[in-house]
């Protein structure tokens, strides 16, 4: 089954990712903790990359590709 994919707003695709249930269970417990960790486990594991939307339902995260912004 395929998504549609999700652009920035700049027309570039985001890219799909996932993170592991220690974090997801921070959803429905401490948004704030949930956005803080998978900052900093996408922060370490893809530098360069910004978590930009989550789907709870699906486990999927979208990030957008900010190396090319880097001069």
């Amino acid at each position: 089954m395929s998504r549609e994919p999700i652009y920035d707003d700049y027309g570039i695709p985001l890219c799909e990712s996932h993170v592991g249930n220690r974090i997801w269970e921070l959803y429905n417990l401490e948004q704030e903790a949930f956005k803080r960790e998978v900052r900093a486990y996408f922060a370490l594991g893809m530098p360069g990359f910004t978590p930009i939307k989550i789907s709870h339902k699906q486990r999927i995260i979208w990030l957008r590709d900010d190396r090319r912004q880097r001069v």
